[in-house]
């Protein structure tokens, strides 16, 4: 028999799981997302993999792929739409010329920018009705959610 106290709720219409709650959220960003995005002639994926080529110049395609959860066959797709629209550049790798690694140019630094303003003005509507102090314990409680679900994976 369970004893952790999260085991103990009772989930019914009236207290909907929070896996249900995390999935209406995820899906309420990602349309204002989209949206935003849209705005500069992006999608958000696109937003996605420049922000993470932000934090990281120089991942390969694969590597870039696996953090922005799409296939590899779906980030070479989006790789070239990014290279043609002077978002990104490509270099073969010091060690391996075969091997590209990804960069942001100057107009990808500037569109991320961008995106960045408008995703910050989304959180600052989501959060509107809460505290500092519950902005940062939201924030804790679903990154520990998060590493809890892909701890070894």
């Amino acid at each position: 028999m369970p004893t952790s106290s999260a085991a103990a709720v009772e989930f019914t219409p009236a207290r909907p799981r929070a896996t249900y709650l995390v999935k209406r959220l995820e899906q309420a960003v990602r349309s204002h997302l989209d949206e935003a995005t849209m705005e500069i002639g992006l999608t958000t994926p696109q937003y996605a993999a420049l922000s993470s080529l932000d934090s990281k110049p120089g991942l390969s395609s694969a590597e870039l792929a696996r953090l922005s959860f799409i296939s590899a066959q779906a980030m070479n797709q989006m790789v070239g739409a990014m290279e043609r629209k002077g978002l990104i550049r490509r270099e073969a790798a010091s060690h391996h010329r075969k091997q590209l690694r990804i960069f942001l140019t100057d107009h990808g630094r500037e569109c991320l920018r961008q995106c960045d303003d408008r995703a910050d003005e989304l959180e600052r509507r989501m959060f509107a009705d809460l505290s500092e102090a519950e902005q940062v314990t939201l924030v804790s409680l679903l990154r520990r959610c998060s590493d809890s679900l892909t701890a070894g994976a």
